[in-house]
């Protein structure tokens, strides 16, 4: 007996619409793309042939055969579009942010769990190559007891585009790539969340934040810096992608890149502490930053890992089959944007904010 095949309609046919609607039709064999709908009647013009269209979100929820709606709408309508898909008994795949804020998240999982319908959020980044190597890192212990995190990010264009220059509509880049690297650490360092501290900038765009960095401190003593700029320039390779660098009492590691170059780099031997004596070291005496003598210093490759954005459906469509649990929950997602409302307080008050 052949499995059910998901039946896929997605309200909102812009860029993200589009993206969905391709991925689905040319490479997952077990959904269909049933219908999409868009107010801008030109966006309609890039849907397949395939596909029944509408202009209302209201019209395409009448469609009988969809039971998933894809909402890829601006942030500012995700609640209503949320709202409207539960009512209308289909199950639910939100993209980010969740909300503009954590109210707007608590209403969607109130209404949600009312009809009964299944949701979540597109988080693909759970399935970053590079997230996962260092992912893997960190729960090796070759590190040792790691104490900080970096994870940034940083780009050269600037200016943001289309709706997302207005805050209104939730613009800006915290609710863009912020909260899929947030996502990301929270998931890193499963324990609690017990301090904020935020600075976000308008850097060269007038109304909506193009750089942030964020301070998290966490329960297990792990300190994590999550650091974006939409228009620090360079000329170093792989600096306008993803790098991380974890460091602990027994090594380090870096990965540049999202497909990472990198290495877990740990020593042959520490300089010992002798407290009131002078130790010699290929440096001089006691030389924290001098140069290290040949063979000190030791390399290994970083994990391999196999992931990729496709494996966001194929764990969606096993739930949908009662087979597996979701990977993003709602409740985490929730978590997620209180972690967002709490940024936006400390960069405001310019002070650090108890979360957990």
């Amino acid at each position: 007996m052949t499995e059910k095949k998901l039946q896929f309609g997605i309200i909102g046919f812009g860029f993200m619409g589009q993206t969905h609607a391709k991925m689905i039709t040319e490479d997952l064999d077990y959904a269909d793309v049933v219908a999409v709908c868009d107010i801008n009647k030109m966006q309609l013009e890039h849907a397949d042939a395939s596909y029944k269209t509408y202009l209302t979100a209201d019209e395409l929820l009448k469609e009988e055969a969809i039971d998933t709606v894809i909402i890829a709408v601006p942030n500012h309508l995700h609640l209503e579009m949320v709202e409207k898909t539960a009512r209308a008994g289909k199950d639910i795949i939100c993209e980010k942010p969740a909300g503009m804020n954590a109210q707007e998240v608590e209403k969607m999982l109130e209404v949600t769990k009312e009809a009964g319908v299944r949701f979540t959020f597109h988080h693909q980044r759970r399935w970053d190559t590079d997230y996962n190597v260092a992912k893997k890192v960190y729960e090796s212990g070759e590190l040792g007891n790691i104490y900080t995190i970096k994870s940034s990010l940083y780009g050269f264009n600037g200016n943001m585009h289309d709706w997302h220059v207005y805050p209104e509509f939730g613009g800006g880049m915290l609710y863009d790539w912020g909260v899929h690297l947030i996502d990301q650490i929270l998931n890193m360092v499963p324990v609690k969340l017990k301090q904020i501290y935020a600075h976000v900038e308008n850097v060269i765009n007038e109304n909506v934040d193009d750089y942030f960095n964020l301070q998290f401190y966490f329960e297990n003593g792990v300190n994590a810096q999550i650091e974006l700029g939409t228009y620090f320039l360079s000329d170093k390779e792989s600096w306008f992608e993803h790098n991380w660098f974890l460091a602990g009492n027994k090594g380090t590691a870096y990965s540049d890149g999202f497909f990472p170059q990198g290495k877990i780099v740990t020593t042959s031997e520490l300089l010992t502490n002798v407290p009131g004596k002078i130790t010699m070291t290929h440096a001089g005496p006691t030389r924290s930053f001098g140069p290290a003598p040949e063979g000190r210093i030791i390399t290994k490759e970083l994990p391999s890992v196999d992931v990729n954005h496709g494996m966001f459906f194929e764990n969606y469509y096993q739930n949908f089959l009662g087979q597996e649990e979701l990977v993003i929950k709602p409740e985490q997602i929730l978590r997620l944007m209180r972690v967002v409302d709490a940024i936006r307080l400390s960069a405001k008050t310019h002070k650090s904010v108890d979360f957990e």
